[in-house]
């Protein structure tokens, strides 16, 4: 089975950096979707039903701690990889669950 990956950062050349990264380390993986918020994250997981999404802590509409709380509602919630500058989320990250 393909991995599939959603990239979720409000910051655009950090998310097309790291897209550009994970197309580079795990070339077997396909990106499913790249986006900029919360909100658009939530849907495009929805609709995607990603093997794995790496979230930005602080987005405008939803935070990445509120999308990671509806992701592990899912069926068969992806895994959580959270990606962030602010290390004081690092706790309530694990908590959520985040697999890094």
């Amino acid at each position: 089975m393909t991995p599939t990956l959603l990239i979720a950062d409000d910051e655009p050349l950090l998310a097309r950096v790291l897209e550009s990264e994970l197309s580079a380390l795990w070339p077997e993986a396909r990106i499913v979707g790249v986006v900029h918020d919360g909100v658009a994250a939530l849907e495009a997981a929805r609709q995607h039903e990603p093997t794995v999404v790496f979230l930005d802590i602080r987005m405008p509409g939803m935070s990445g701690m509120d999308v990671a709380r509806e992701l592990v509602e899912f069926d068969a919630p992806p895994l959580v990889v959270f990606v962030t500058a602010y290390d004081q989320f690092a706790l309530e990250a694990f908590e959520r669950a985040a697999v890094d």
